[in-house]
């Protein structure tokens, strides 16, 4: 039985995990390297999925109070700014899929799940790393910290993922992505859509929404590149290389980024289909065991149903751990796998990859805008119609 639980990393994962616990009734502390608390990027896509776990968690009220919900998912061309795609969102997905399709800034979610999870008990220590773990404890700048649970919680980089696999370490997969946020007041009125946007175009995309009640505008850019020599994943980006790069794209989408002050730009990794997700009482979560290209808009939402149901099968088998964890990794793989091959697809579709000038994905992205409202929707409906609180364990 589970009485107490070591997690690395205070992440989204890695917080509602701790939270998911605490609640019922499991001692958590939580290891994060960072010398304060805080999520560095800018805006992220709550789908229903996740919305359903965040529910039962009790944190509807607070994350209503700070995100935006679209009116549709529409992909538009980069270039000439014409709609592709168009199906609704916020008049279908509560009445589809019982729950919300929201947009949150990745700090205010943050904060909501940290002052949850501190309410609930669980002690957070900053400025601690976690180098990797052994029978019954985390290392932690030298030390062990001894619980019944260990999670590894802690990223793309996760040292008990490079523990637990040493030959599966992460690989860029030639995609960088632009993020940031421009305050809405400083945009011409209706410049960008109320809507998930993506635009389309060769060799990149870029995907716009408001977060924050509309008082910011979220983006995400995406290019292909093959010249990434920083070691680092993550560094502070130019506002005016950001233009050059986007030079021929929409004028939309050049006044957007004409207003921006500060963008950080994000390699992107993956990493090979991990064989198992845990070693005895220890047990991997989120990016750790599965990064997701942020092509499908799931990588936070997988992340929060891998809390859900991980704590769900320690409730179900509460007397055999290392069985609930096996159990665990069983039923949550084949989605995450699943998942991932789906947005590196999204990579061809969006970036109108192919011969003859992307041929196939704009025949694909033509049918798909001719779909009846709902059947717009169906492809997504394995994704957001799961409910990871109530699915068979």
């Amino acid at each position: 039985m589970i009485r107490s639980a070591n997690i690395a990393g205070a992440g989204i994962g890695g917080l509602t995990a701790a939270l998911a616990l605490a609640q019922q009734g499991v001692e958590v502390c939580v290891f994060e390297q960072a010398a304060a608390l805080g999520e560095v990027g800018a805006g992220l896509q709550l789908s229903p999925n996740a919305m359903k776990v965040l529910g039962q968690l009790g944190l509807n009220a607070q994350i209503d109070a700070v995100a935006y919900a679209p009116e549709l998912a529409r992909i538009k061309h980069g270039v000439t700014g014409r709609d592709l795609v168009r199906v609704p969102l916020r008049a279908q997905c509560d009445r589809v899929y019982g729950a919300p399709y929201l947009h949150v800034h990745r700090a205010d979610l943050h904060r909501i799940l940290e002052e949850a999870a501190r309410r609930q008990g669980v002690r957070i220590e900053t400025g601690a790393t976690v180098t990797g773990y052994r029978a019954g404890a985390l290392l932690v700048d030298g030390s062990e910290r001894h619980a019944d649970l260990r999670i590894g919680a802690d990223g793309i980089r996760s040292a008990i993922t490079a523990q637990m696999h040493p030959h599966h370490g992460p690989r860029f997969t030639g995609q960088l992505a632009w993020r940031g946020t421009v305050p809405t007041a400083n945009l011409p009125k209706g410049l960008i859509p109320p809507d998930a946007t993506v635009w389309v175009g060769q060799g990149g995309h870029i995907v716009t929404y408001y977060v924050r009640g509309g008082q910011l505008v979220n983006f995400v850019a995406v290019e292909e590149r093959d010249d990434w020599q920083n070691p680092d994943w993550r560094q502070q980006g130019a506002p005016a290389d950001l233009l050059t790069r986007f030079a021929g794209w929409h004028p939309d989408l050049k006044t957007l980024f004409g207003a921006v002050q500060s963008t950080y730009l994000w390699a992107l990794f993956d990493r090979p289909e991990l064989p198992c997700w845990s070693d005895g009482s220890t047990v991997l979560l989120g990016d750790a065991c599965h990064p997701t290209l942020p092509f499908m808009a799931q990588g936070a939402a997988m992340a929060i149903e891998d809390a859900s149901v991980l704590v769900r099968c320690l409730k179900h088998r509460a007397q055999d751990v290392p069985a609930a964890l096996g159990h665990y990794t069983r039923l949550r793989k084949p989605r995450t796998t699943h998942l991932q091959a789906r947005a590196r697809k999204n990579a061809a579709l969006f970036h109108l990859s192919g011969p003859f000038g992307g041929a196939v994905p704009k025949l694909k992205l033509f049918i798909a805008g001719h779909f009846p409202d709902r059947l717009g929707l169906r492809p997504f409906d394995e994704v957001y119609g799961y409910d990871a609180t109530t699915a068979p364990l």
